[in-house]
């Protein structure tokens, strides 16, 4: 998104938090676009073995967004971690129900190397990640909202400095820090092992 239209996003959002229903007319369009954008990156993420598509993730992620009306919109940046958030959030309701459907059969799939940089091949257990990024948020939820952000958001290591009100290189230092522990809490996981120490 250009510098424009992100400034343009964040005005619109603004007037309509004040009750502005024509903002939300013209915001539509231009947030919807980038919300596809996103869920077409996680679909890609899942692989060929699922059956939610983007457009149905945008959507529900749209109407919970729009459905949020009381919420006091700050910027773009702010509207995109909400939608970070709720796009994890249905993901993982979605990865729940088929697993339980198939009766502990394989689960939505995620390759982590998109999200962490991991060198190695090997997908992730999306209901396994959505676990680990809990335990990760009891002992550091900035690194954790910060994985939330870039994974399932796809924001920028910019926009999730705005976002969390810290700076780039704050970001990219949690950033590095949460794939490392991630990356061991989810060998740890598929071993089936604990973590003694929560780390």
């Amino acid at each position: 998104m250009t510098e424009l239209s992100s400034h343009e996003v964040t005005q619109l959002l603004l007037a309509w938090s004040d009750g502005d229903q024509l903002a939300l007319e013209k915001l539509t369009p231009l947030v919807y676009a980038e919300l596809h954008k996103i869920a077409k990156r996680h679909m890609r993420r899942a692989g060929e073995n699922h059956t939610l598509q983007a457009t149905a993730l945008v959507n529900e992620a749209y109407l919970r967004l729009i459905d949020a009306g009381s919420v006091r919109w700050q910027n773009r940046a702010h509207f995109f971690a909400v939608a970070a958030q709720l796009m994890r959030w249905i993901l993982v309701d979605f990865a729940r129900r088929r697993k339980k459907l198939k009766r502990g059969g394989a689960a939505l799939k995620v390759p982590l190397e998109e999200a962490t940089g991991v060198t190695r091949e090997r997908d992730t257990d999306l209901v396994a990640l959505d676990e680990a990024l809990t335990n990760l948020a009891k002992i550091d939820s900035r690194k954790s909202r910060i994985v939330e952000l870039r994974f399932f958001g796809g924001l920028s290591v910019e926009e999730t400095a705005e976002a969390l009100k810290i700076s780039p290189r704050t970001v990219m230092r949690e950033w590095g820090l949460a794939q490392a522990w991630l990356y061991r809490e989810l060998n740890r996981t598929e071993k089936g092992g604990v973590a003694e120490d929560g780390s």
